[in-house]
């Protein structure tokens, strides 16, 4: 080892130097801090504290202006002159379909995802040309709308496509101040909508404090900064489905049912019921991306050579129906050959000694049976099948599923036991006679006999006289028997008749018979089950607008006149529930298809966001809830049925169109689920 050199030396000697000051500092230091009291150390800590704590709240707002300052610069081009971003107030938000890489801007960061939708989205965003940055001489890139010009409307995110062919010069100031009015103009024909309730936004103003056939604007906030959200309220209704849907995918893909609560699911049949349900809602909703990846999973994982017992009535109106009105709707024949399978499957019910079907089937093992409990069906179970079996006959020219529906419709037809029209809630299906004589409802277990009667009549091309016959005369005997008025706003109901005592209790399943009534009327049957309609649909909407959650209980309780003050409905304890169920926006469609009165379309509008409001949980779906009557805890009961996506969103979409030939009454029918089926061509005369 070589000595140290006089350079080496010296450089050591003053490390040393330094060091031993060092450490003697340090020493001298901690016994200066030793000597201090203990009052006074305690004082230095707090004010080290606060300086710390000023510091940090000082820092957001240092970012902010940064920020705010970046932003601006990146949203100006070298004239200094901003580009159009949309309706006033709102902020520009940059588009992901945007793509990166040479020769792409990748745009500003501008926080956190927005909460509104794609529709409120810029009509336009434009790049101007000119050096920025690693990327000169970009050309713009021009965001395009898809659709008729005049619809004023974005769709989701994947209707948005780049163009970047045509470099366009921006626009003089004239051109830039006529957009200006354009924009104006526009705005005034847009309704707002809260479609995140759980975002933490103000709430939309009711339908009635304005009405304009569409739109209204509603101002918002997300943090502490406001901005108006401008969006029509089909694409709500989009917003919806998928916020429903994107639950469904994550937690219950393939399943029966979502249990957004839990994020798990629930099996009834293990056939992807809601799925199947809502594949045709998706189609008309125009959600081809979901419809899409839905199709894959019914070509490659639906499958009925299962040992699993169904219901023969459910499984009818939601899988067999799904699947008919898809196939009419797409024209895709897996759908057909997927309904011709589980129609041939459901088959072995309807051999029983009376024609009367069992109410379960073993689709793989080709058996059925009655419930464990008893031997009989209910009256809506076997008479709320027969759209969909004479549907499949006529698509296969086989006309066995369209005989034993038929006959069934007969059996019914000739049975006694009715009143004035009105049938029991039971029928055996061994001796093929009504059972548990004396009730009778339009509610629970008969409710769509009632509507399948007109149905059927109208599918056939009005020529089946008995089935006009048996629906004549039962709306005969719900006048006489089953239709009062509340106290004290005289509101016209439909009650039970139990033993020829009268019970003032309506169910909300009931609700359907408004939109019944309408559409017989719009088929030429009296005009006054047009009048009826229009009663019974006020009274529906009062059963939502009296609750404080703006939603309906499962069963209401009128009261009866002589009451002059008070509510004219009550909910008992354990009808409070409410299983997001369509039967009241059913008929609000059709009343509004037929009289076209925007107040109906308003009701729907505001139940549509009583579901935002109290139903829909954050991580996706929408939940049943247990209490209508307490708006801060209603009571999530964690299950969302699958006819809130195949019949609930369904009949919203439509409710919000002004278009008549959208799923025309006067070509389709719907099945009980909210399935279209057509209209069968009148025989030639």
């Amino acid at each position: 080892m070589y000595p140290p050199s006089r350079k080496d030396f010296i450089s050591l000697t003053l490390s040393d130097s330094y060091n031993n000051g060092k450490h003697r500092r340090r020493r001298s230091c901690w016994r200066k801090w030793k000597q201090l009291s203990r009052l006074q150390r305690s004082v230095i800590f707090f004010l080290l504290a606060l300086m710390l704590i000023l510091g940090l709240l000082s820092y957001p707002s240092l970012t902010e202006q940064w920020t705010s300052t970046s932003d601006r610069e990146d949203w100006l081009d070298l004239g200094g002159r901003e580009v159009e971003a949309g309706p006033p107030g709102v902020r520009p938000v940059a588009n992901p379909a945007v793509r990166k890489g040479p020769g792409f801007y990748e745009g500003p960061e501008l926080g956190p995802p927005a909460v509104f939708p794609a529709a409120l989205l810029p009509q336009v965003i434009e790049r101007p040309q000119g050096p920025r940055g690693p990327f000169p001489q970009i050309a713009p890139v021009k965001l395009i709308k898809r659709g008729p010009p005049g619809l004023q409307r974005w769709n989701n995110s994947s209707d948005w496509t780049l163009r970047r062919d045509q470099p366009e010069q921006l626009p003089d100031r004239a051109d830039e101040e006529e957009e200006q009015e354009k924009e104006k103009k526009i705005v005034r024909f847009w309704r707002g909508a809260m479609i995140e309730a759980d975002q933490g936004t103000e709430p939309l103003p009711s339908a009635g404090e304005r009405r304009d056939g569409g739109a209204v604007l509603a101002g918002m906030s997300t943090g502490a900064v406001a901005v108006q959200e401008v969006v029509d309220r089909q694409e709500a209704v989009r917003e919806a489905f998928r916020h429903a849907w994107m639950g469904y995918k994550t937690y219950a893909w393939g399943h029966d049912e979502l249990k957004p609560v839990s994020k798990t699911f629930g099996e009834w049949f293990g056939l992807g019921l809601t799925l199947v349900d809502a594949l045709d809602t998706m189609w008309i909703l125009g959600l081809k991306e979901e419809f899409a990846e839905a199709r894959v999973w019914v070509e490659k994982d639906l499958s009925f050579s299962k040992s699993v017992d169904v219901n023969l009535f459910e499984s009818t109106i939601r899988i067999l129906g799904g699947l008919l009105s898809t196939y009419h709707l797409t024209a895709d024949q897996l759908f057909l050959e997927k309904a011709i399978d589980i129609g041939s499957r459901l088959m072995p019910a309807f051999n029983t000694p009376s024609k009367i079907p069992y109410s379960d089937v073993n689709i793989g093992k080709g058996t059925a049976h009655p419930p464990r409990w008893t031997t009989d069906s209910t009256v809506a179970e076997v008479t709320s099948i027969q759209l969909e079996f004479r549907e499949l006959s006529r698509l296969t020219q086989d006309p066995q599923y369209q005989d034993v529906v038929n006959e069934v419709m007969r059996l019914v037809h000739n049975l006694p036991g009715k009143k004035d029209g009105l049938v029991p809630m039971f029928i055996n299906t061994n001796t093929g006679h009504f059972s548990h004589k004396g009730v009778f409802t339009l509610g629970a277990r008969t409710d769509s006999y009632y509507e399948y009667l007109l149905k059927q009549w109208i599918q056939g091309g009005k020529t089946e006289d008995s089935l006009l016959e048996d629906y004549l005369h039962a709306l005969e005997g719900v006048k006489k028997h089953l239709l009062r008025r509340s106290g004290p706003k005289k509101l016209t109901f439909v009650g039970e008749l139990s033993q020829n005592r009268f019970n003032p209790k309506m169910d909300h399943l009931v609700c359907f018979l408004p939109g019944t009534l309408a559409l017989g009327a719009h088929h030429g049957l009296p005009g006054d089950h047009m009048d009826l309609a229009q009663q019974l649909m006020e009274t529906c909407h009062q059963m939502y607008v009296q609750m404080e959650t703006g939603l309906s209980p499962e069963i209401a309780q009128f009261n009866l006149p002589p009451a002059a003050d008070g509510p004219d409905i009550n909910v008992k304890t354990p009808d409070r529930h409410n299983l997001l169920r369509p039967e009241t926006v059913e008929s609000l469609f059709y009343l509004h298809r037929f009289t076209k009165d925007p107040k109906y379309q308003d009701w729907g509008w505001d139940i549509l966001q009583s579901f935002n409001k109290h139903t829909k949980v954050a991580s996706g779906g929408y939940t049943s809830i247990n209490n209508v009557r307490d708006p801060v805890n209603p009571g999530p009961r964690d299950k969302m049925e699958s006819f809130f996506l195949g019949e609930t969103l369904k009949y919203l979409y439509l409710l919000f169109s002004n278009d008549s030939d959208l799923l025309s009454l006067d070509k389709y029918v719907f099945n009980t689920e909210a399935h279209p089926l057509p209209i069968w061509p009148s025989p030639p005369k």
